[in-house]
């Protein structure tokens, strides 16, 4: 990813994912791409931006609160949370209503 997201006018949802990672792989980087590819085509999804250094934090962008709950329940998003412990030290996922974008 190389680009700020560019989001529809406000509202509309942020999803914050903020990790701490294991040392390791343990099937983490194949796991990235499938839950990638499957993202693009959910419905609502409007796009995503990540950081990493010591704590990792990912920005998911959605059009409704529907749609996050429609992703959480994702057969393929859901195979990746059961993973959680192998590959994440500590994580949070924090859900916020945008009310303002100032481009």
């Amino acid at each position: 990813m190389s680009k700020i997201v560019q989001t529809p006018r406000p509202p509309y949802y942020a999803v914050i994912f903020t990790s701490l990672r294991k040392e390791g792989d343990h099937g983490y980087a194949e796991m990235s791409r499938r839950v990638l590819k499957e993202l693009q085509g959910q419905p609502g999804f409007l796009g995503y931006e990540g950081a990493r250094q010591d704590i990792g934090v990912t920005v998911s962008y959605w059009e409704s609160l529907a749609a996050i709950r429609a992703w959480k329940e994702n057969p393929v998003h859901r195979e990746a949370q059961q993973a959680y412990d192998d590959w994440y030290a500590d994580s949070r996922i924090r859900v916020c209503k945008v009310e303002r974008d100032d481009s």
